[in-house]
């Protein structure tokens, strides 16, 4: 190219852009990762989180906090804790209650997997695991009904026996309900929140009345 050899640019004209490289500006914390911290702080901050879910659910209120950082352990332990109290109560059964808890277990997922379909289907802007999520944690309330109705089993089952439970069960039942449409109906169309939220009633209502129903074998 010999033609460039007489080319000549300017002095003045200003070079833009930014060409220096600078030093010393990486912090080490970008490169911290859950990886390199303790298996304890680990834990707690797990733990942490799924209280601070908890306490969401038993005040109930428009938030995003369950939807923002969603978890299953929650709900795990919740399901297996009520699948639990819930066995062995079929007064004719022989075994050890083993079917029962397969039955609660399969029927707290299942139902929240059927809601979840249902609430994305209708148009739902939550994920999938969001949605289990909530649904989970509101199991919260009727665990704490089925611990009430154990104690109070424990004292004889008669007719104030049953009254006690029913007003119980009735209102844990009525704090699921509210509590997981409190952060699921924002995220529905307008027009359809009654379509999602007749599921979510009759889930909640079939976990009542298990619990309602359960007499110890």
């Amino acid at each position: 190219f010999p033609g460039l050899a007489d080319v000549s640019i300017p002095q003045d004209i200003p070079v833009e852009g930014e060409i220096t490289v600078p030093v010393g500006s990486h912090s080490p914390d970008e490169d911290y990762s859950t990886l390199d911290e303790p298996v304890k702080d680990t834990i707690m901050r797990d733990l942490k989180a799924v209280g601070k879910k908890f306490v969401h659910v038993m005040y109930p209120r428009k938030s995003s906090a369950l939807l923002r950082d969603w978890d299953l352990w929650g709900p795990l332990v919740l399901c297996v804790s009520l699948a639990l109290m819930l066995q062995g109560g079929s007064a004719d059964s022989k075994d050890d209650g083993g079917p029962q808890f397969a039955e609660v277990f399969v029927i707290i997922w299942f139902g929240a997997v059927v809601i979840t379909l249902n609430s994305k289907l209708l148009g739902g802007t939550i994920s999938f695991f969001q949605s289990l999520c909530v649904l989970g944690y509101c199991v919260m309330p009727l665990t704490v009904a089925m611990l009430v109705c154990r104690l109070v089993l424990l004292a004889g089952a008669g007719t104030g026996s049953f009254i006690i439970r029913l007003i119980v069960v009735g209102a844990m039942f009525a704090w699921s309900t509210l509590a997981s449409t409190a952060f699921l109906a924002d995220s529905q169309p307008p027009n359809r929140k009654a379509l999602v939220v007749y599921p979510i009633f009759l889930f909640y209502f079939v976990i009542s009345w298990m619990i309602l129903t359960f007499t110890p074998q």
